[in-house]
């Protein structure tokens, strides 16, 4: 990949993506991965943003929103 074609992609993805670091105990990794292989298309990233939402999503059932 070009330079170019690098700084495009990097000025487009600082755009339209905030980024989270996270970490996971030795060894997790590679059971994200294995993971996100059968279930996810390969996907780690993939896997963990559908984890997340379907985690918040369990958090705030049942909920009822209110406004004030």
């Amino acid at each position: 990949m070009s330079k170019t074609s690098s700084a495009v992609k990097d000025r487009y993805n600082a755009k339209a993506y905030d980024e989270i670091k996270v970490r996971v105990p030795k060894g997790q990794k590679d059971n994200i991965k294995a993971h996100a292989d059968r279930f996810d298309g390969g996907s780690v990233n993939g896997f963990i943003c559908r984890a997340i939402t379907s985690q918040i999503a369990a958090d705030t059932a049942g909920q009822e929103t209110t406004a004030e």
